[in-house]
């Protein structure tokens, strides 16, 4: 982050998108952390820090008039946590841009902080509209995107204000360095074997990442709900477990190209299946491919852990995206935890690990793996976006 900040206003889009209770406290404040260490590089190298993010779909969520749910989608929720973090007053603005916004920041001194109102409150915002993205812009000297989650998004505040910024005034934060330089160690000249573990519940959801995957891993390890769709594409009997049938013959497709690359793909052997989708539903464990009608896989079994377990441990290079099985419920979230432990093992014994994802980021953080692992990615739909070999508009913006 080559900038001079000396007496100078920096606008940084960061993503403090966090989870909030019934209360408006923050339950999660990993977006927050990850963001501290650009605004205080700001701070710390003389400049004055303006900070914009947005929090919550608040156009979706609409009060019963049609107005917008300003008390719940106000990022003033975060204001005193952030000052905790910064161990300075933190400065709000309840509105994005305006009068009082230019006021405010027209005020701020080297060393001070100031929070806008939620950039989702205009419309503009995910719209990209250029009139809005000028009006933020018009407030700082220069623009720093640290707010990886939201790259894969084309909107006002993380893409087109970029162009109302000369090279040499606008810069990646340090998140965002992070995130990228990551997610290249797994796609150019990983070290070898390179194993891809992907879960989740869909194969659709999915559909480019292992389309892109077999192109270049070695190891292809297909968990969750998404597995199932692959058992039935081979005949197999996969009782009532989540399948997309409209998918059978890309499975098939997709099975085909890894055997004609010499891509292993490994399928789970067997399956914790249950009669009823619910922790307390009878269990069983039974083969993936043969699963009794009125039953539903729902995580993988004690073979498929094993064998997984093998290959994670055997591989130099480790992307994971997706859980094992229903992770939420107890009796089906161990094969899970067999990955979050089989991959913070390999990473201690020497290899580079990413983890991206919803779950199977919650897994590493509950199982207490988060520093276990080479890189914890902030970023679910962009990295996998990213992975696909998308160029993602946040980072173009800046790179011109």
């Amino acid at each position: 982050m080559q900038l001079d900040f000396q007496g100078k206003k920096a606008l940084i889009r960061v993503d403090f998108n966090v989870p909030l209770n019934a209360n408006n406290e923050i339950t999660d404040d990993t977006r927050i952390q990850a963001a501290l260490p650009t605004i205080k590089h700001a701070l710390d190298n003389g400049g004055a820090v303006i900070l914009m993010s947005h929090l919550g779909r608040p156009m979706k969520k609409l009060k019963e008039d049609g107005s917008i749910n300003r008390e719940k989608f106000t990022l003033h929720h975060i204001v005193n946590h952030l000052s905790q973090q910064l161990g300075r007053d933190v400065q709000f603005c309840d509105e994005t841009v305006g009068e009082k916004a230019t006021t405010m920041a027209n005020a701020l001194e080297p060393g001070q902080v100031l929070v806008l109102e939620n950039t989702r409150f205009n419309k503009g915002e995910k719209k990209g509209d250029e009139a809005f993205a000028e009006a933020l812009s018009q407030l700082a000297d220069l623009y720093i995107n640290d707010a990886f989650g939201t790259a894969h998004r084309a909107h006002a505040s993380t893409t087109t204000v970029a162009q109302f910024f000369p090279q040499g005034a606008k810069s990646f934060g340090f998140l965002m360095e992070a995130e990228i330089k990551n997610a290249n160690k797994v796609l150019n000249n990983p070290d070898r074997p390179l194993t891809a573990i992907i879960g989740g519940a869909k194969v659709s959801d999915k559909i480019l990442l292992l389309e892109r995957l077999i192109d270049f891993v070695n190891n292809l390890i297909i968990g969750g709900g998404m597995a199932y769709t692959f058992f039935k594409a081979q005949g197999g009997q996969i009782g009532n477990s989540l399948v997309e049938d409209d998918r059978l013959e890309l499975a098939k497709e997709l099975l085909k190209k890894a055997a004609a690359k010499g891509v292993n793909i490994l399928l789970p052997e067997d399956s914790i299946v249950a009669d009823n989708f619910s922790n307390e539903a009878n269990i069983d464990s039974v083969n993936s491919n043969s699963i009794a009608d009125g039953w539903m896989g729902l995580d993988i079994g004690e073979k498929a852990r094993a064998s997984f377990s093998e290959t994670i441990l055997n591989s130099q290079t480790i992307l994971w995206n997706g859980p094992m099985g229903v992770f939420e419920m107890s009796n089906f979230a161990n094969g899970t935890k067999t990955i979050a432990e089989m991959v913070a093992k390999a990473t201690n014994q020497g290899a580079f690990s990413l983890v991206g994802g919803g779950d199977s980021v919650a897994a590493v953080k509950q199982m207490g793996l988060a520093n276990e692992v080479s890189y914890v990615s902030t970023g679910g739909g962009a990295m996998l976006e990213f992975l696909e070999g998308k160029e993602l508009p946040g980072i173009k913006a800046i790179k011109g």
